[in-house]
């Protein structure tokens, strides 16, 4: 054993950051160069005496590189290439109707006869990279010819508005949900947030128009009456006989 290699196990051995096993296996390295039985080491560092032979005959063999743990081939592939081709292809596909997005569950169950399940879809997705989960918005220019003089004549009006005119850039926001709580929430404790009831009543939908301008940087907000949502009623029937 050289010198670098023994301040390299000495090292590991003093570290408060090493793995265990690590430091297991250096202080047995340590005391085969001190000429130490096999008996001796075995019974100070606390291991038997197979470990002892074990770690000493990777350490003659291999150096500081047979210290560490060998290549495992892990649990076999359950799966060929057929299905993980399914799995991705199926990923990369629209998907069906009313969902918006695929989860590992609606994958399993569009490919029945593979048999796979939902954990092993998430690895197959996991090792392609692939989250269909997850959704980015984006926008889509439309083909118009003449969308870029266009768009310089608005930035220009922008930048250099006629002197006494008003330049307004106008935006509308539909649809939005209009609900207020049903039950009052509780206010914050020592010790404990405050609580929020989870139900709330609906009061239809509102509509925002809120209009820009630009030379002042003012926003003028506009809000059009809220549509009234047609309440549904249920009922239920319970027979005996």
């Amino acid at each position: 054993m050289d010198e670098g290699t023994r301040r390299r196990l000495e090292r590991t051995v003093g570290s408060v950051k090493a793995e265990v096993r690590a430091v297991v296996r250096a202080k047995i390295v340590l005391a085969a160069a001190a000429r130490a039985s096999n008996e001796t080491i075995a019974r100070t560092v606390g291991v038997s005496v197979n470990t002892v032979r074990k770690w000493r005959g990777r350490f003659a063999a291999q150096g500081l590189k047979g210290l560490k743990d060998a290549q495992r081939s892990g649990r076999p592939c359950l799966h060929g290439a057929g299905v993980r081709l399914a799995v991705v292809a199926t990923a990369t596909s629209a998907p069906p109707f009313p969902e918006s997005t695929w989860s590992h569950r609606t994958i399993a169950a569009r490919l029945p006869p593979t048999g796979i399940s939902a954990s092993q879809v998430g690895r197959i997705l996991a090792d392609c990279d692939l989250k269909p989960h997850r959704v980015r918005g984006w926008l889509t220019r439309r083909q118009t010819p003449d969308f870029w003089e266009r768009a310089t004549d608005i930035c220009h009006l922008y930048l250099n508005p006629p002197e006494g005119a008003v330049v307004l850039s106008i935006d509308e926001k539909t649809a939005i949900a209009a609900r207020s709580r049903k039950h009052p929430g509780r206010a914050v404790q020592p010790g404990r947030p405050a609580h929020q009831e989870f139900e709330y009543v609906r009061h239809g939908t509102v509509s925002i128009i809120a209009a820009l301008n630009v030379t002042t940087g003012e926003i003028l907000p506009s809000r059009s009456p809220a549509t009234p949502r047609p309440r549904l009623s249920a009922s239920c029937r319970c027979s005996t006989g």
